[in-house]
């Protein structure tokens, strides 16, 4: 591809624009979106007008937003009625999402006059939650009547199959839209054209609704292996399909945010590279801010304990706290993204927390005797004899990854249940709630052991 764009870009400089035009429309839309990314504004708008019309709406929706709004608003009225009359309703909708308010206003009063019902079908998927099935759904696809034979259904779809986002899969409604059955093209190429529809349709239907969480929809095209789901409306009438390519941008942009959140940041709509130095800054420091009074309860300890804070005690308490934020983590990731895929519930929270408890102390007593014939042959001849200190922090250590793996395995569940993000409950927070805990029971320890 590097080649290519050399290449590209050697034309664009010759002025060559024939070859140019003709070298663009055997790249994947993606690609030319990529190349476009690199170029001035002014070579932008001149690769934009040279493409042919199709390839140009194909290439607009894979371009980013900020290139998107340069070029709407360089555009004419007509030229903006142009890409409009060429987009997926689905893609249009993404675009306005992006666009701040003068953009959408300019391109809805346009569609009011080029295309009224257009108009009011944008409207009306505006109107659904983000976060929403509806918000993701177009209504590019091809549906017919039980009562059609075979041919008048590949009939229709060669009459209106080129203007739909899928063909692979039939929707077969009656004259209430309501959702009856599927078919699919590969059935009807192999069925004879005589046969029935409702003969061949599948009436054991996976579909969602128009309120559904995005989440919920990834969650089951990846059970399912789907192509499209079909959402309904609250009275069950189809309204529109979720296509596998908007699936793959929802579970990126859900993985993302996951991430950010585990990270202790603010989910961010924008790139890193295209995030101002205040938005990154914003961003982290929320978190920060709150851990970091979280993390003054370890201040807080450590001046009450000051003296359990003898000799060999203190050179283990970093070991300690970090074994307990490893193990913590350990064990919220795994749940994370267990809640994540659906593989674990709210319910599945007993089954949960036994097999922690029993994983936390298989684990613990293993890093306990290890560290306790460390501090015997590492500390022999300390001054209050190595045996009891050994004690000490070989039942912290034990205790520590059991509180942590225990702790870390709850938390996100108990977030779930409590409607909120599960990723909230990853690392800096949890370490922080670990730290505490382990070292209150580190000293608290040594304090009775060894009589401080």
């Amino acid at each position: 591809m590097e080649e290519r764009r050399e290449m590209l870009n050697g034309l664009l400089r010759s002025k060559n624009y024939r070859a140019l035009r003709e070298e663009l429309g055997g790249i994947f839309p993606y690609d030319i979106a990529c190349f476009m990314g690199e170029l001035t504004p002014k070579e932008r708008m001149l690769v934009y007008r040279i493409l042919k019309k199709e390839l140009a709406a194909e290439v607009f929706a894979h371009l980013d937003s900020e290139i998107q709004e340069d070029l709407i608003t360089s555009f004419s009225d007509s030229e903006i009625a142009s890409v409009l009359d060429e987009l997926f309703l689905d893609d249009t909708v993404d675009f306005l999402e992006e666009m701040p308010a003068n953009v959408v206003d300019k391109v809805l009063k346009i569609l009011s006059k080029t295309d009224p019902d257009h108009r009011k079908m944008v409207n009306a998927f505006l109107q659904y939650p983000e976060d929403s099935a509806g918000s993701i759904m177009t209504i590019e696809y091809v549906g017919v009547n039980q009562n059609y034979t075979v041919e008048d259904a590949i009939n229709k779809i060669r009459r209106v199959g080129l203007n739909k986002e899928t063909v692979y899969t039939i929707y077969v409604t009656n004259e209430n839209r309501i959702l009856e059955g599927v078919v699919s093209l590969r059935k009807l190429l192999f069925a004879d054209n005589g046969d029935i529809i409702g003969r061949l349709m599948d009436t054991n239907l996976i579909y969602a609704y128009t309120g559904d969480d995005r989440e919920k929809i990834s969650a089951l095209f990846q059970k399912y292996g789907l192509l499209s789901l079909p959402i309904l409306d609250t009275e069950n009438r189809l309204v529109g399909i979720v296509t596998v390519d908007d699936v793959v941008d929802v579970i990126q942009e859900e993985n993302t945010e996951d991430f950010e959140k585990m990270a202790a940041l603010r989910p961010s709509e924008k790139t890193y590279l295209k995030s101002s130095v205040f938005e990154l800054a914003k961003n982290r420091l929320t978190w920060l801010v709150v851990l970091m009074v979280a993390g003054m309860l370890i201040g807080l300890l450590l001046n009450a304990f000051e003296k359990a804070l003898i000799g060999v005690l203190v050179i283990f308490m970093p070991m300690i706290i970090g074994t307990g934020g490893n193990a913590g983590s350990q064990a919220a990731t795994l749940i994370i993204r267990g809640l994540a895929l659906g593989e674990i519930g709210v319910k599945d929270y007993g089954k949960v927390l036994f097999k922690e408890l029993r994983v936390s102390l298989m684990i613990g007593f293993i890093l306990g005797l290890f560290n306790f014939f460390r501090v015997l042959i590492q500390y022999p001849n300390i001054e209050q004899g190595a045996v009891k200190p050994a004690l000490v922090i070989s039942a912290s250590v034990t205790f520590v990854v059991v509180a942590a793996k225990l702790t870390g395995s709850m938390l996100p569940i108990l977030a779930k249940k409590l409607k909120l993000d599960p990723a909230l409950m990853a690392a800096p927070l949890l370490s922080t709630i670990v730290d505490a805990v382990g070292l209150l029971f580190y000293f608290g320890t040594a304090m009775l052991i060894l009589g401080i």
